[in-house]
């Protein structure tokens, strides 16, 4: 069964990984040919233009991206080749399909391992409403749904909890701004699971204020883009969380619960 609205994009070519050592977030040293990384093109100003799951290949590394974020990152990639010895091209001959749950997603434990496989062997697309609860669960947000390009910081969509930006490599597209964000440890955006009633995509959730806006929705759970220390504060105060005027509550992982306290108690101590 393939993965919804993917495309697969082909770098070939001795300088591959050279041209997106000095282009994209992830590491790309010492990646044994099968193994896959999570990573995106940012705008100069640290946004996310596209991001993908990137698997290593004999001779360079296969892109998986959204189907509609394609073809802007192919041509900002060959912006990017010069006179690189790199061939950038669309793989119509594979498609991304599931193989069930394991450590095959980067991303996320709980979402379901991909392999490559030739398009006549792929079978039916996952029902997109399916592969939403999957996702939502696992905290995963996704281009095309919960963002567009350069909407959202890496941060936001909690790229670096996911091993998506790796901040000791050299220099790549945007790096000064995302590194500046997360050098000064006060992130403030972030995607977390929410669970509700009423939920609905650009629905805002309140406190006294609004906390964040809903992105994606599947059945009674869904993805928010939170202002964290508008909720840290209204969970402090035991103010109600709504959504059109039904209650609401979060999912809250241990690294955000930390996030978030250690934000609370540093603007506390100001």
């Amino acid at each position: 069964m393939r993965f919804p609205r993917r495309t697969l994009i082909r770098l070939a070519g001795p300088d591959a990984i050279a041209l997106l050592e000095r282009t994209v977030t992830n590491s790309v040293t010492d990646w044994a040919e099968g193994a896959m990384r999570y990573g995106a093109l940012l705008t100069p100003q640290g946004k996310v233009i596209a991001d993908y799951l990137a698997q290593r290949t004999e001779d360079g590394v296969l892109l998986d991206v959204h189907e509609d974020a394609a073809e802007d990152l192919m041509k900002r990639l060959k912006m990017f080749r010069l006179r690189a010895a790199v061939d950038i091209s669309v793989d119509d001959m594979r498609a991304a399909v599931i193989l069930g749950d394991g450590h095959g997603d980067p991303r996320s434990t709980d979402l379901p391992g991909r392999a490559y496989v030739p398009v006549t062997e792929a079978g039916e697309p996952l029902a997109e409403a399916e592969w939403c609860a999957r996702r939502i669960a696992a905290g995963v947000p996704e281009w095309g749904a919960d963002y567009r390009a350069a909407e959202v910081f890496p941060t936001d969509i909690n790229m670096d909890q996911m091993g998506g930006v790796d901040y000791k490599k050299g220099c790549f597209v945007g790096q000064e701004v995302a590194s500046r964000m997360k050098r000064r440890g006060k992130i403030r955006k972030r995607t977390l699971t929410v669970h509700g009633e009423a939920l609905e995509a650009g629905a805002d959730i309140f406190a006294a204020a609004p906390v964040g806006t809903i992105t994606s929705v599947e059945g009674q759970a869904g993805l928010a883009l939170v202002r964290t220390d508008r909720l840290q504060a209204a969970l402090d105060q035991s103010r109600p969380l709504t959504c059109n005027d039904q209650p609401v509550h979060f999912d809250l992982p241990g690294w955000a619960d930390a996030e978030m306290r250690a934000l609370a108690e540093e603007a506390s101590g100001e």
